[in-house]
This record gives C-alpha cells, structure tokens and sequence, in this order.
C-alpha cells in the first residue's frame, strides 16, 4: 500500500494529482450549511436589537411576547430548521464515505 505526503493512502497509484468528487460535494454542502448560519445569526440579531432597542413603554405584543422576542426567538426556531429541511432536501446528495470502488483498481 502506497502513501502520499501527507501520510494518507494514494487512492491512485498512477495519478496523484486524482480529485476525488466528494471533496467538492462536502465543500458546497459547508458552504450552505455556513450560509444558514449566518442567515440565522442576522436574523436573529436583527429582530433582536432592531425591534428590542426601543423605549419598553412602545413594545408591541405577539402571544404576550414583545415582537422582537417573538421574531428573533420564537419564529426562527421554526423557520430554520424548516430552512434546513429544505437545503438538504434540495441541495444535499448522498455520498457513498466507503472506498470500494478505488479497492477493486
């Protein structure tokens, strides 16, 4: 069994500069995981310090929670993992993690 440089296994022997799609796959799939974060985090912090930042005496009410509670907390629990559902239901693919078919060359 051959190692590359990195003290990790050549998966082929005649061609080490070999690109395996699953990098890219995980890469892009980060990527939107990253970017859900991020839209979480703005949306909680925008509802959080925009609504929550005035006077208490001018708080409008949801549920007998103040707005700001209500969007920043409350609504996004529902709506990211509902955002989540999507993304994977939308843009993630299966990836086989095994490496039977570079053990059959």
């Amino acid at each position: 069994m051959k190692y590359n440089d990195r003290g990790g296994e050549d998966l082929n022997k005649e061609n080490n500069n070999y690109r395996d799609d699953r990098f890219a796959i995980a890469n892009k799939e980060a990527l939107i995981g990253i970017g859900l974060v991020l839209f979480n985090f703005i949306w909680w912090i925008s509802f959080a310090y925009g609504l929550g930042g005035n006077d208490v005496s001018t708080y409008t009410y949801i549920l007998g929670l103040p707005a700001w509670f209500f969007y920043s907390c409350v609504l996004s629990v529902i709506m990211m993992p509902l955002l989540v559902w999507i993304a994977v239901k939308l843009f993630f693919v299966d990836v086989a993690l095994d490496d039977e078919e570079f053990e059959e060359e």
